[in-house]
């Protein structure tokens, strides 16, 4: 890569925008003890499970009518919508005393990850045509996905003070308001360049939500690239907070004398949200780096073998679980997060490259619209069968599904070493 270029990218003022926007929206300070929480309300696995499966119905009824309207009818006000929704959702978690509640809540999250997912990226990829730094794609979404995990780290750091001082687990939902507005406002000074897509639709929304739909689908690369993507994702997202109680359970019971001048509950705590933090730091490091691989490996062949170590973290999960390895079980937990946060700029960088310039809100949608029905699927099921056989066998049926969707669903790239060097890139 050409060194000034780089130097121009990290000194560009948008690039910085961009990087603070995903700092301050990962400043969700509940995000450690959510699971927790909502145990404490009297829910179980399956019951969280179906939580977030209605979350993610939501999302699948929304997403895609969101990228074609953000791509036609103006991307920053769709923002505007998304972060109303997440701070309604907050509030109303601050009240939540019944699963009923909980799901309402659930409800609203959902409108904001519909109304937000794809969106964003979108501006950055019409950012970079501007200063004609598509082929960048890697590094810059790589350097952003870092500050959105320093955001997460320190939100972590900051979730275990605020959860010691504050009256109530509750209170941590309206602490998570603040970065949020702040959010809102950054959005607001975004240049009006990026509202648009530069592609004005002449057709009525629903014609050009199917047109769109068609487009995308017909081209058999990206089709396959989208499934693998999403059900990569879907399977992360499924069972990620599950684990969060086992995991703070087996580190508490390892021994923590050093803690001992506090309660097993604010213990607890303390542990989860300096893990989070601790994890959360790695993957922005291995964010912020992973384009240094693109001078070992094309981007495709990347993605396949970060898909082929999250199958071999949920086999080893099994086996360290069933043997009550809380060490090798937080291990694998770091794995998990830094494989799926090393993969998302190479996704960004092969996506950017299958699009079409007009297309590209809604084909992030469609991405994120078929994640989240494989999670309405996999959430509940996961949780069910945590209930009812452990966790360890929830871990190994996730990744002997992965297996499955890896043979059976053919690559979606061609392989790198049969002389095609990777994909054929669409025109733009």
């Amino acid at each position: 890569m050409d060194s000034n270029t780089i130097r121009a990218i990290r000194h560009d003022r948008q690039i910085r925008k961009f990087s603070l926007y995903g700092f301050l929206k990962n400043l969700k300070f509940f995000e450690p003890y959510l699971v927790i929480f909502l145990f404490a309300g009297g829910l179980n696995f399956f019951q969280i499970g179906l939580l977030y499966a209605i979350k993610e119905i939501i999302i699948y009824i929304f997403e895609i009518p969101s990228g074609v309207m953000a791509d036609n009818y103006g991307r920053k006000k769709e923002l505007y919508l998304c972060f109303t929704f997440y701070i309604i959702s907050f509030v109303i978690f601050f009240f939540t005393q019944s699963f009923f509640t909980a799901a309402l809540a659930m409800v609203f999250f959902g409108l904001g990850e519909a109304f937000r997912s794809g969106t964003h990226k979108a501006m950055m990829y019409t950012y970079l045509e501007e200063k004609n730094w598509e082929e960048h794609k890697m590094l810059v979404y790589g350097r952003t996905r870092s500050f959105s995990l320093i955001g997460s780290a320190i939100s972590s750091i900051l979730a275990v003070a605020l959860i010691l001082n504050i009256p109530g687990s509750r209170y941590i939902f309206l602490a998570s308001i603040v970065p949020y507005i702040l959010d809102l406002l950054l959005i607001m000074s975004y240049p009006e360049s990026l509202d648009r897509s530069g592609v004005t639709c002449s057709e009525p929304f629903m014609q050009a939500l199917v047109s769109h739909m068609v487009r995308i689908f017909k081209r058999p690369k990206l089709r396959r690239f989208l499934v693998k993507a999403a059900t990569f994702e879907a399977v992360f997202k499924s069972v990620k907070d599950y684990i969060q109680p086992i995991l703070g359970m087996l580190l508490m019971s390892s021994g923590l004398a050093l803690l001992s001048e506090f309660s097993l509950d604010d213990q607890l705590k303390i542990v989860l949200g300096i893990t989070y933090g601790v994890i959360n730091l790695f993957s922005a490091f291995a964010s912020r780096n992973v384009y240094r691989l693109q001078s070992y490996m094309v981007a495709e062949k990347m993605v396949n073998l970060f898909y082929l170590a999250q199958i071999i973290c949920f086999f080893i999960l099994y086996w360290t679980i069933r043997i009550s390895q809380p060490y090798l079980i937080a291990l694998m937990f770091v794995a998990l997060y830094l494989i799926r946060d090393m993969r998302k700029p190479v996704l960004i960088d092969i996506c950017g490259s299958l699009m079409k310039k007009e297309e590209r809100a809604t084909v992030l949608s469609v991405e994120s619209q078929m994640r989240a029905l494989f999670t309405v699927v996999l959430a509940p099921a996961a949780g069910f069968i945590a209930d009812k056989a452990g966790v360890g066998l929830a871990m190994l049926c996730i990744g002997l599904l992965l297996l499955l969707v890896y043979f059976f669903v053919p690559n979606s790239v061609e392989d790198p070493c049969d002389g095609n060097n990777g994909l054929t890139r669409e025109q733009h």
